[in-house]
């Protein structure tokens, strides 16, 4: 029986990790601004472009959240972050390691 939790316990921990090395990514996406999120773009940090658009025929109000999964098949955790809102904003954020934030928050 030692042998069984002491396995258990070792998988646990791997499977706590696995977010960390896997291929696919997912984040918790806030807006707490005061526009509807119209456009939102995660490219790896070492693009030179953006991504397509992940919203893209949908929006996200102010107040409320929605998991990103980022499949892009990168190893990497560090991502730039683009949001374009329905009131003309845009912010932009650069360099943020999804794998440790784990959730991502607009703000006006």
């Amino acid at each position: 029986m030692k042998t069984l939790l002491t396995a258990a316990s070792a998988a646990a921990l791997l499977a706590f990790q696995a977010p960390a090395y896997a291929e696919d990514l997912e984040f918790l996406l806030v807006n707490d601004s005061s526009a509807d999120l119209v456009e939102f773009n995660v490219s790896p940090a070492s693009s030179n472009s953006w991504e397509g658009n992940l919203m893209e025929g949908g929006y996200l109000a102010p107040s409320y959240e929605i998991d990103v999964l980022i499949a892009d098949g990168a190893t990497t955790c560090v991502y730039d972050i683009r949001g374009s809102f329905a009131d003309g904003s845009e912010a932009e954020d650069y360099g943020l390691d999804l794998c440790d934030l784990g959730e991502y928050t607009f703000t006006d």
